[in-house]
């Protein structure tokens, strides 16, 4: 029998695991999905849909939901369970009595959507590295520290199913750059697919297929890639036209929005909005909660990646100070924030040695310009929309451009274990100790007692 070391990067794959397992389970457990971002008109959303499923999907439009402008991928497992749910029980009122029902089931569906995910980009890591083994402790510290994604996979939402179609449509790329796209129609038929499940998931995954088009430019050999990605493209646009076109018929545009654009322009925004003052910067680190940032675009979108600016998880949305301490929990989120310029840092960076290193890599290239056309997007649109507020700032709609650089980061984090096993074990741990640290921000209402 082999005996199996167990080693660092071993014993924290284990404890991350194990970990978050725990948090998924908690948060099923102890968050209710209707306290979530605009969670009402999702619910809404959900009980238009039901209504007609299985015999068709017949979608709302802006008088039954605000979030009327939403692809209906990230509903249809809701909805087909508030179907089954009404079926099977004896109510007076299905709306109210089977919301629960379906909403702790899709957090379920959800949870195991996100393991499965994490599990792709494993194997996809693990085919990129040449590894014998899927364990990549690089990869899973990384992306476990990010806390918005426990919070976006606890509500009912299409982000969670962009990041699975994503992880799929890394695979893909990976494995036809392998056979530099001399693929078959099945190969072809199934990255179409993904296309198409990404398009009707939320509009942010089109960001996604700008670098595709970029990229053509670059290639030595661009028949079989313009061949492959033209025709996988066309077969995404047969599945999901038909959402974005009824849009255009119905409002005059393909996308969309509950409110107005006041169109492109920098003027929209104040001069806080791209630079906060010293003043307005200080509260980055002391008070990272609701209204203390206000529409200060970077500031909110780090606050709410490594902790909880909006308060959907330490507090609910309705009751701000509801049986909880909001300005202790902004001094938690504060500490959060930061000892969590570490674990930025090393993102940042090691994308940058990732793409440095490995430029000439296909994937890496597209991983790379996709994050950041997808931040680029969703800047666009947050300077589009002005909100005195910042209320069109979370780190959800943008999650994609967090988890790709993750991808990116742990390559170079992975090689480092080779180039040298002190610091990397060095930066493991450090990032281990962060992992602990901020272990209640990934946990709904802040059940611990707040560390001094």
């Amino acid at each position: 029998m082999k005996k199996y070391n167990l080693n660092l990067s071993n014993s924290v794959f284990v404890l991350i695991s194990i970990s978050t397992f725990f948090i998924l389970i908690y948060n099923i457990l102890h968050y209710a999905p209707i306290l979530g971002y605009d969670a009402e008109a999702h619910f809404r959303y959900v009980d238009y849909l039901s209504r007609y499923l299985p015999r068709e999907i017949r979608l709302p439009s802006q008088n039954e939901t605000r979030e009327f402008f939403n692809p209906p991928m990230g509903y249809l497992f809701p909805s087909f369970v508030q179907v089954f749910c009404r079926n099977l029980i004896e109510s007076n009122n299905f709306l109210a009595d089977c919301k629960p029902i379906y909403g702790k089931a899709t957090q379920i569906f959800q949870s195991i959507l996100y393991v499965i995910t994490i599990c792709i980009n494993l194997y996809t890591l693990k085919l990129f590295t040449k590894s014998k083994n899927i364990f990549n402790v690089s990869y899973l510290i990384l992306i476990s520290l990010l806390a918005v994604n426990y919070r976006t996979i606890s509500m009912i939402r299409g982000e969670p199913y962009i990041l699975f179609f994503l992880s799929l449509f890394l695979l893909v790329i990976l494995k036809a750059e392998k056979s530099d796209y001399d693929l078959g129609f099945k190969q072809i038929f199934y990255a179409g697919v993904i296309i198409g499940c990404i398009a009707l998931s939320r509009q942010w995954g089109f960001l996604l297929f700008i670098p595709l088009i970029v990229l053509l430019f670059y290639k030595n050999s661009k028949r079989n890639y313009l061949i492959f990605w033209s025709s996988s493209s066309f077969i995404g646009a047969l599945l999901s036209s038909w959402f974005y076109v009824g849009l255009y018929q119905n409002y005059g545009s393909f996308t969309p929005f509950n409110m107005k654009s006041k169109g492109f322009s920098f003027n929209n925004q104040d001069l806080s909005f791209y630079l906060p003052n010293l003043s307005q910067l200080e509260y980055l680190f002391t008070k990272p909660i609701r209204s203390y940032l206000n529409n200060q675009f970077i500031s909110i979108i780090y606050s709410d990646l490594w902790g909880d600016y909006w308060g959907y998880f330490a507090f609910t949305s309705r009751f701000l100070d509801y049986g909880r301490n909001q300005l202790n929990i902004g001094d938690y989120l504060a500490r959060v924030n930061i000892v969590s310029t570490v674990t930025t840092f090393i993102i940042i960076y090691f994308c940058y040695l990732s793409y440095r290193y490995y430029k000439s890599n296909f994937i890496i290239q597209y991983v790379n310009l996709a994050w950041i056309t997808s931040f680029i997007g969703y800047l666009l649109f947050a300077i589009s929309y002005p909100n005195s507020t910042g209320d069109t700032i979370k780190s959800t709609y943008i999650i994609q451009a967090f988890h790709l650089m993750v991808f990116l980061a742990s390559i170079y984090f992975y090689d480092l274990k080779r180039k040298n096993k002190k610091i990397y074990n060095g930066i493991l741990f450090t990032l281990v100790l962060i992992y602990i640290h901020n272990f209640q921000s990934y946990l709904s209402h802040f059940p611990i007692s707040f560390y001094p």
